[in-house]
Order: C-alpha cells, then sequence, then structure tokens
C-alpha cells in the first residue's frame, strides 16, 4: 500500500480502537482516540523509511523490527502503541497488496504475500485498506472482549466452578 492508505488504515484504527476501549462516546473515548491515534500513525508510517535507504519491504518491514517496537515499551515506557501501527502496516502490505513483505529478512529474503491483494495504485486500493481495517477491528473486538471471557471461564471449569 502507499502513503495515503497506511494513514487511512492507522486513523480507521485509533478511531475504531478508541471506542472498543472506551466505549462511552464521551471526552474519555476521543481523548483515547487521540492517545492512540499519533503512535499508531507514526508507526504505521515507520517501515516506510526504508524507501531512503536499504530495500524497501525488507529492511524495516520483517519481525525482528516489530519485535523491537514491541519490547521498547518494556525497557523504556514510551512508545506502547507504536508496534500497532507498524504491525497493520505490515498486515496492510501482506493482505492489500500483490507484492507481500519480507518478514524474516535479512535471514531470508523471500517476500510473503496474500493473492488477494491489488497493486498500489489500483482503484480499489482504499476499498481493499477499509476491508483490511475492518477485520483488524473485528480481530482486536474478539482479543478485547472475548478471551478475557474464555479465560475466565477456562478458570472457572479448571477449579471446578
Amino acid at each position: 500500500m502507499n502513503k495515503k492508505g497506511h494513514v487511512l488504515n492507522a486513523a480507521l484504527l485509533a478511531i475504531g480502537l478508541g471506542y472498543l476501549l472506551e466505549p462511552a462516546g464521551t471526552e474519555v473515548t476521543f481523548a483515547k482516540i487521540i492517545e492512540i491515534g499519533v503512535p499508531v500513525v507514526l508507526g504505521a508510517l515507520f517501515p516506510d523509511v526504508d524507501t531512503a535507504f536499504g530495500r524497501h519491504r525488507k529492511t524495516l518491514h520483517n519481525l525482528p523490527i516489530l519485535a523491537g517496537f514491541l519490547a521498547f515499551p518494556y525497557f523504556f515506557g514510551n512508545l506502547e502503541y507504536v508496534w500497532i501501527g507498524i504491525l497493520t502496516h505490515y498486515v496492510l502490505d501482506v493482505a492489500g497488496s500483490k507484492r507481500g513483505i519480507a518478514l524474516f529478512y535479512p535471514v531470508w529474503k523471500k517476500e510473503f504475500g496474500l493473492p488477494i491483494g491489488v497493486t498500489v495504485s489500483s482503484k480499489r486500493a482504499d476499498l481493499v485498506t477499509v476491508v483490511v481495517t475492518g477485520a483488524e477491528l473485528v480481530l482486536a473486538g474478539l482479543i478485547i472482549y472475548r478471551i478475557p471471557q474464555l479465560g475466565l471461564e477456562l478458570g472457572r471449569q479448571a477449579m471446578g466452578l
């Protein structure tokens, strides 16, 4: 996807995640959208910095980079939502575009993608971006609301309650 697609994805994700985490629709919801939105947009744009150096869709489009941003808040206490932007950038490049990304670079240079993507210049690129974002939000909703409930149910069953 292009820069526009990644920003659209990040902005829609920030709005969706803001409402998933703070569903009241009050100023608390909007504060959460901003709190999530700024780092998610930055993270969504970060992998494409490799267009200025290195090899695009390889140098900064891989799992070691994502792991570094996942670990960063643990060690330094900030940038806690940037990894979401990076992860969704990867998802959009894998699922939304024809080319894919080199997930295991520099160890393995093969690019992985799904056959459902479109070219970056396609008239359907924005539609694909919205569909992929919708799928990401459904998954986020399941993670936020359903997985904790499953954990409670399994815990109760294990304890015989």
